[in-house]
Order: C-alpha cells, then structure tokens, then sequence
C-alpha cells in the first residue's frame, strides 16, 4: 500500500530548515579548521560495549546501535530515565499517565512490552511476574550516567533470552568521573525535583560518590478534564565506590528508595540492590570480569496484587585473542529469583510462591578473514524453568570498504521465555475462571535478519540505516485449554523495515541530529487455531515514527535546544501527532546553570498510549550547581 510523507515530518522538515536559516548566519565567522580540529577529536572517541561485551568504536559495532550520551540527556532537559530514551530515533516511547511508559523497538509496544532487555550497569531490571520493566521504579540521578546504548534488534546470543527487539544498556561514570560536589533543584506545572551528589577519595587508589533524590509528579487528566488521580512521589539514594587501575579494578555500588502513586488502585514500591564487579586485564590482553548482585523489590497493587521479590545474580565473562584472527568472548551465569505473592479478589498467581533460576553459557568468536572482513559467530544456551533450555544463535559479518564506512549483516534467533504471568495468572482470583495458567506455554520465538550500513563522511556527519526483517512463529494467544481460556502460541507474526538516524556538525556551535522508522507490523491468528483477545494485547504500535533535534550555543555559556518529534497513528486509537520540545540554558558562573525546558511547546493536547491520558504542555524551570 502507497504511503504518503505525513504531514508531521513535513512540519520536522520546514522546522529544520527555518533553523538553518537561522542558525547558520550566526556561525559563519567559524573557521572551517577549527570544525576539522573538533569533530576527528569527538567522533572518534565513540566506543560502545553492548554489541561484543568489548569495548570497540562505534563504526565497528555489528549492529544497530545508538549511543545517547550525557551531553544529550543533559541537553534534552529529560527529568527520567524514560524521558532521556525519547533520544534515542530507534526506540518507540509512549507515556501512558504521570509514571506508566510503553516503551520498545520494532514492534510490540506495550506498557507490559516484554521484550526488551534493559540493564543498570550489569543489573537486568525486569520482573518475572512478566518479563518487562516497571518504569516508574527505575530511577537515578541523570548526570551520573556517562551513556545508553541502544540495540534495535535481537541481543540474545550475549544477553540472553528476553532480548528479543532490542537491548537498553544503561551505563554510569566511575566514581572516579564524578568527584566534587554536584546539585539541582527543579519545578514546573506538572512535576518537581532534586537531587545532591558528592565523590570523593578513599585511600591511595580509591574514590566514592554518594547520592539522594526526590521528585513528585503531579496527576494528569483526561480530555473532558478530569482528573485521572495518578500523582506519585518518589526518594531514593545509593552510593558507588571504584578501587584499583586499568589493569584490575573494584566496583561496589547500591541503590534504595520508595515510591508511591496515589489514586485508585494506590500502588507502593519499594527496592534495595548492590552490585559487586571485579575486573583484570592481563598482559597478554586477555580480560576477566566477575560481577553479582542482589536485588529485592517489594510492590504494593491495591486490590490487584502485593509482590516481594528477591533475585541474586552472578556472572563470569572472559574474552581472549587464542589466535591473532579471532577473539573470542565467553562465560556464564547464575540467577535466582524468590518470588512471594499476596493474590487479591480480582486475579490471582498459583501458586502464589516461586523460586525460579536460570543457568546460561555463551561463547562468540570474531574471525578477522581479511584486514577488512570479518565474520562472528556465537551461541547461547540458557536454561529457564518453563521451556528448559533455549539455544540463541547468531552470525554476524563486518566489512569495511573504506575505513570510514561500514556494511554489516546478521541473521539471529532470540526467544522471550515465559513468565509467571503466562503460566500462573488465573483471572479472577477464585473460580469459576476467565482465564487460567497454561504450564505447555512455550517461548515466544524471534527468527530475524538484518543488513546494515554505517559511515563517517568527512569530518563533521555520520549515518547509520538499518533493514530488518523479523518472523514470529508462535506469538502469544488465548485459547482453550482444558476446556477453559487460557494462554497459547497460535499467532504468527511478521515485522519488517528501515530505521535510520544521523549527526551532522553544521558548525563547531551547532549541530543537528534526526532519524526514523518506517515499519510494518503483521500479526494474524494461525489457520485453523482461535484467539479469544491475545492479538490486541501483544501491542499497540506506530508503522512509523521521526524525530530532528537542533542543538545550538550562539554564545559559550548558552545552549538553545529545540526537538521535533513525529509519530504515526497507532494501531488502536491513538491518532497521529507532532510534538515540539525545547530548552533554554545560561551558565552565568563556571558551576552554576540556570534553564527552563518546554516540554510540547505547541501547547496542543494530544494523546501518546490511549484515548484517555492527554499529554499537555509543561514547563520545567531547574537550577544546576556542578563543580
């Protein structure tokens, strides 16, 4: 079917254009040498991990990949971790009220969107009950994180079942990076916030930081004016503290806090984690890394569920060039998880208690075939308690027609293992049933394939475009079992399509970044098989999506932001809309900063998940003091 260009992108394009025009008679009296000098010095600084479990520059990752760094979220005036991944042109971010957020990458969007892997610094942050992420519990301060890394596309091979469209790997500074002491206070029409920060030294070798923030976000409301009763508050604090060298090092670090949303249902969080990790690098090259962690949330769902949920992680990774032509990266892990559940009138998990654990092993190999190609070949076997054990294959090929320039392919299988959701939910919470746990649920399969290209042309642009292809042969459904309705695997599914996304450094003053997604989404019930309300839960998405942002300092000490961002109508009713953010910074001190962020500038309601939470304009003014 023929598509025409939206009119939102056409509006992000007129926007653009007016910003050169702008823009560029500000900044010509800047030396075209000065530009060469600043951008061969940041643009080949970009080194990402996610792709290999290694450190390598960004155009050599085999993958689709973006980096948001903290000049980004900084810039972005972004006040949450959901708020910051809006940056990133590959990933689909919806806000469905004050504190809930469906958040994923090709396809299957969901505000329980389960397939999606999302790291803290090494720790999973997702819950078993159904193998997604509770946004509204996942906080920190967003200066200390250095970068995210954003994988569109499948991650299993390294990162396990569940990252099955794509990988949020969430990376924060050493201590080291973040000495003195640091601070904000903000507030506007519909949220508030602080937050203090302070590192240190320990010793000869040693450093610490120590952190507490607070925030509260006011109820949003639906378009006839009511108030939908969904204001949150939230406290949390942690510490984090490196020792050693380049060579070996210690990390120690942990987090807490407790939040709360009012209305009804009323819903209480609380959580508690710390992350040991022990690094060495060995005079050979080769490097080891043991990392564990405990991690224990409680949940309170009024009339719904209470959840206690303790998980202990530990994992062994070690990479080794065996040859000069390969270099290989292997190792497993243990997790256990021991989940409690309060059931409720209304649904209930039986039995209500679990301990689970998962085993995993995994090895790749990157075989330099020529000093311009090479190829990676890797597996995973990972053990759950549902399916057993899952294998995750992948191949990969890396060729570089010039040393700027990159094509890259890959063909891999993912899995997103069943959760407690699909095994041991009945609905109601006392017979007779609506719906019951189906224990032959089996893993929802990803079979996918990819060609991509990325390039640094000259000194100041770079691109990246990706094709994907994704089959899904036996998605999640609802049928008959036993003779009452329960969850099966009879949809099949097909996603295919570009995602594409670049810098360019207009002047050393001015830069512009933008990207899309044009995708098409296929989900349809077997032959011969019954669907009785599956294919609308498995998401609710856009077959396309853009976004252009400017980033301007026409003097030193001041930053003029604007974003334009355009998404397509979703599949249920949620219609197209264009939304413009922008932020206004002045730094009238080396530490002190002053801004104000608009965020929906245009001040035209919308809505981003449902017909029922409207988005309105909000205004964010925040004071930043920062050593």
């Amino acid at each position: 079917m023929k598509k025409n260009l939206p009119t939102g992108l056409l509006r992000m394009a007129a926007v653009a254009g007016a910003c050169t025009a702008a823009f560029a008679y500000a900044n010509t009296h800047i030396a075209a040498a000065d530009l060469a000098d600043l951008e061969l010095e940041q643009l080949t600084k970009i080194n990402v991990m996610s792709a290999s479990r290694r450190l390598e520059p960004l155009l050599d990752a085999a993958a689709s990949i973006y980096v948001i760094t903290q000049e980004d979220i900084r810039r972005s005036g972004a006040t949450s971790i959901p708020e910051a991944l809006r940056l990133a042109p590959n990933l689909n971010v919806a806000r469905a009220d004050a504190n809930q957020y469906a958040i994923s990458a090709r396809g299957f969007n969901n505000v329980l969107a389960n397939k999606m892997l999302v790291l803290i610094d090494g720790r999973t942050v997702y819950t078993p009950l159904f193998s997604g992420v509770f946004w509204e519990a996942q906080d920190l301060v967003l200066a200390d994180v250095e970068r995210i890394e954003v994988i569109s596309g499948p991650g299993a091979t390294l990162w396990g079942e569940n990252a099955v469209n794509g990988v949020i790997n969430i990376i924060t500074f050493s201590s080291t990076a973040t000495q003195g002491s640091y601070g904000y206070a903000g507030g506007g029409n519909l949220e508030r916030g602080a937050a203090l920060r302070h590192g240190g030294s320990l010793g000869s070798d040693g450093h610490f930081r120590v952190y507490a923030k607070y925030f509260e976000r006011d109820s949003r409301r639906t378009d006839a004016g009511v108030d939908v009763r969904d204001n949150s508050r939230m406290l949390g604090g942690g510490a984090r503290a490196d020792w050693g060298t380049e060579h070996s090092g210690f990390t120690l670090q942990g987090d807490a806090y407790s939040g709360e949303v009012d209305g009804s249902p009323e819903r209480k969080f609380t959580g508690q984690n710390v992350v040991g990790r022990w690094t060495r690098t060995y005079d050979d090259g080769s490097a080891l890394k043991l990392q564990g962690y405990y991690d224990r949330t409680t949940r309170r769902h009024e009339r719904t569920f209470y959840e206690d949920l303790d998980t202990l992680d530990l994992e062994l990774q070690h990479a080794w060039k065996p040859l000069a032509s390969h270099e290989v990266v292997w190792g497993g892990g243990y997790r256990y998880s021991r989940d409690r559940v309060e059931n409720s009138a209304s649904q209930a998990f039986i039995p209500p208690n679990r301990d689970l654990d998962w085993t995993n092993l995994f090895a790749q190999d990157e075989i330099s075939l020529t000093p311009v190609f090479s190829v990676t070949l890797g597996a995973k076997a990972e053990h759950n308690p549902y399916t057993g054990t899952e294998w995750l294959p992948s191949a990969r090929f890396a060729w570089h027609p010039q040393p700027s320039q990159l094509v890259w392919g890959a063909l891999s299988r993912a899995v997103r293992a069943p959760s407690r959701l699909e095994s041991d939910l009945f609905v109601p919470g006392a017979p007779p049933y609506v719906l019951t746990g189906n224990t032959a649920f089996e893993g929802e399969v990803a079979k996918v394939a990819e060609l991509g290209y990325r390039a640094q042309m000259g000194t100041s642009v770079s691109f990246s475009a990706t094709l994907f292809r994704q089959e899904y042969p036996n998605l999640r459904s609802v049928g008959i079992v036993n003779g009452a309705p329960a969850f099966r695997n009879d949809i099949e599914g097909r996603i295919q399509g570009l995602e594409a996304w670049g810098t360019w450094r207009v002047t050393p003053a001015w830069k512009l970044t933008g990207g899309f997604v044009v995708q098409d989404v296929e989900r349809h019930v077997k032959a011969g098989a019954l669907d009785l309300g599956g294919l609308p839960s498995l998401g609710n998405d856009a077959e396309r999506w853009g976004s252009i942002r400017s980033y301007w300092n026409p003097l030193p000490d001041v930053d003029v932001d604007i974003g334009v961002r355009h998404v397509g109508a979703l599949e249920f009713t949620v219609p197209a809309y264009t939304v413009v953010d922008m932020r206004v910074a002045w730094r009238p001190t080396r530490s002190i900063e002053l801004s104000v962020t608009a965020h929906n500038a245009a001040d035209r309601d919308y809505f981003e998940w449902n017909n029922r939470v409207i988005n309105e304009r909000s205004l964010f003014a925040k004071v930043t003091w920062r050593p």
